[in-house]
């Protein structure tokens, strides 16, 4: 009997899991700026969430010696999806097994990408149940929204760094179900980077190349706001608050998203995103290709993309 297609096996990317050798900064960055709010800890590790994910946590962060990215948690979209995806990941060797999971999870299957980057899928979870003071009017949105600093409306998307961007990519579509939706290519033919996505949503786990050659380092990790309106006025909230505004608001080339990028307190490096709706139906998508001239335009409206935008990575390299 043939298998079914990988395609739509992955629902979507549930959290991530950063490190920071400034937990108490970074905590207050991302609860009192961008306006996440707590949902528990364990350990050295304090679980967030935005307004509306509607699961228990979409931000773990965890206090370490420090910065970069640990566990990226996504969901299967069945039981049986899980399965299949275990048995897809084992018979490319780089299954490490069920582990338990995360407050808010079940049963978890812990696995690497080629370049180390650490990932877990799972099925089970727990809705989040909001108390009875963060209760929102609606009862189709997950948490009332908390008008607090940014206001944050999801997690959107993880961006690592790799030694190799398209084998890393070619791995999420082969064992996850993903597909290339844009991707960039060198004048040496190399590709340098991959936006891959598992639904509707234009991008979910992005590779660009590491310019440093290291292995298992971010990029940066994305949240999105409701509006374009909101990233503006996120400059100037991280502006009142001394936080490193690295670039933007601008507009990318690359999927179109509005885009503002920070430093928070521990060095990693965030984007806050309003993606403007873009979403991508056509099952028989081709992947869009840049050329190298085509991306040193630089951004949509022609901002130069900042040196320090290649090569500020998390760990920071020795």
């Amino acid at each position: 009997m043939p298998q079914p297609s990988p395609r739509h096996e992955i629902a979507h990317l549930g959290h991530v899991e950063l490190f920071t050798p400034e937990p108490e900064k970074s905590l207050d960055f991302f609860v009192r700026v961008l306006g996440l709010t707590e949902n528990g800890t364990d350990g050295d590790s304090v679980y967030l969430r935005t307004w509306d994910d509607y699961e228990h946590h979409s931000l773990k962060l965890t206090a370490a010696k420090t910065s970069g990215v640990g566990r990226t948690a996504v969901r299967a979209s069945s039981e049986e999806a899980l399965k299949r995806r275990v048995v897809a990941l084992e018979e490319r060797g780089l299954g490490v097994g069920w582990v338990d999971g995360d407050t808010g999870i079940g049963p978890t299957y812990l696995f690497r990408d080629p370049d180390g980057h650490e990932l877990e899928v799972y099925w089970e979870t727990e809705r989040y149940q909001p108390p009875e003071h963060l209760r929102p009017a609606l009862k189709n949105q997950a948490q009332a929204y908390p008008g607090r600093g940014v206001g944050v409306r999801r997690l959107d998307h993880v961006n690592y760094l790799a030694r190799e961007a398209e084998v890393n990519g070619r791995f999420i579509c082969d064992a996850l179900g993903g597909r290339v939706t844009e991707q960039i290519q060198l004048d040496t033919g190399v590709i340098s980077g991959q936006w891959t996505h598992f639904a509707q949503k234009s991008y979910d786990i992005v590779y660009t190349n590491d310019w440093t050659k290291s292995s298992g380092r971010l990029h940066h990790i994305a949240f999105a706001t409701d509006t374009r309106e909101d990233i503006l006025r996120a400059a100037d909230i991280a502006l009142d608050n001394d936080v490193h505004i690295e670039t933007g608001p601008h507009k990318h080339a690359i999927q179109q998203t509005f885009f503002l990028y920070l430093y928070e307190p521990g060095g990693n490096r965030i984007e806050l995103c309003n993606p403007t709706g873009r979403l991508i139906f056509a099952p028989d998508w081709e992947p869009v290709t840049w050329t190298e001239a085509e991306r040193a335009k630089g951004q949509a409206w022609g901002l130069k993309t900042i040196e320090s935008f290649h090569t500020h990575g998390t760990p920071p390299v020795e």
